[in-house]
């Protein structure tokens, strides 16, 4: 591994889809209390569903479908999305899930009339300064190397996106696709400490039970991997492929843990216990600093 190494953030991209949203929000292109359906008419059976019903995971619809297996090509992977139908009322319950960024995603180009990738790097990673960070592919020598696909018969995934329904959906997806670096991510994190995505980012929009807080780009004080940096105000994001972002504002700290967790297999324990770690360590840091006058 290298300083400037290349990891798949995994879920850590529906960071950069919501802060598009927050951005296309603010600009007044897309209403967070219309009904998704009057951006895309294909997502039938579901007329109470509200696009900030998608941002917080409040939708209803289920965690996941296996779209890389059960149809045959994009569109009907697509259109399985959208024709999916609800598991509970819109607003009634908090369930994380990838269908929501997915429909997010197709509500933010229908608006835009642009793709994912354009609107990402035209309202986030450009105005950061992310120049490390975009969807794949990425050359493989400079990626962390992810898992053995056996059952998709894709042999070792390096530098082409780790998630089997982002892969074929094209390795573009609101839930996953892109690729990143510590320095990049720390960047975004600084960013966030700095205003960038507004109120969007931590004070409005929260929603769930206690461990199920959201805002509208950012799962809120969760210490089961947040650790020592949990509280409140604290911001952040985990990847399936062993990724995670914690934010706190209150110690304006950013901690930022990259491993490639699924290598070669995605059989094995939660990293949450390391992540945690990994935020205790940053979080005695900064009371160090604080104990030490500066």
């Amino acid at each position: 591994m290298r300083r400037d190494t290349v990891f798949d953030v995994a879920s850590i991209t529906k960071v950069f889809t919501s802060l598009t949203l927050a951005a296309l929000v603010d600009r007044g292109d897309v209403a967070l209390g219309e009904p998704v359906r009057a951006y895309l008419p294909g997502f039938v059976g579901k007329d109470a569903v509200t696009v900030r019903h998608l941002a917080l995971h409040t939708s209803g619809l289920p965690w996941w479908l296996p779209l890389w297996s059960d149809w045959p090509d994009r569109a009907a992977r697509l259109d399985a999305v959208l024709r999916c139908p609800l598991e509970a009322p819109a607003g009634a319950r908090y369930t994380y899930s990838d269908l929501n960024l997915i429909t997010l995603q197709l509500v933010l180009e229908a608006v835009a009339g642009d793709g994912l990738a354009e609107l990402v790097r035209a309202h986030v990673t450009g105005p950061i300064g992310m120049s490390r960070t975009g969807f794949g592919p990425v050359e493989p020598s400079l990626c962390a190397a992810t898992e053995d696909e056996v059952d998709a018969g894709r042999g070792v995934v390096r530098g082409e996106v780790h998630d089997e329904n982002a892969w074929s959906l094209g390795g573009v997806s609101g839930h996953a696709g892109i690729f990143s670096t510590a320095h990049d991510l720390g960047l975004l994190g600084q960013a966030v400490l700095d205003g960038f995505g507004g109120r969007w980012a931590r004070d409005d929009l929260s929603s769930g039970a206690t461990g199920e807080q959201h805002s509208l780009v950012f799962e809120l004080d969760r210490p089961a991997w947040m650790g020592g940096l949990a509280g409140p105000r604290t911001m952040g994001h985990t990847g399936f492929t062993g990724t995670s972002l914690v934010i706190d504002p209150d110690r304006q700290a950013v901690a930022v843990l990259l491993t490639n967790r699924v290598h070669p297999t995605r059989e094995t324990p939660s990293i949450h216990p390391l992540r945690a770690a990994f935020a205790d360590e940053v979080a005695a840091l900064d009371n160090l600093k604080n104990d030490r006058g500066g």
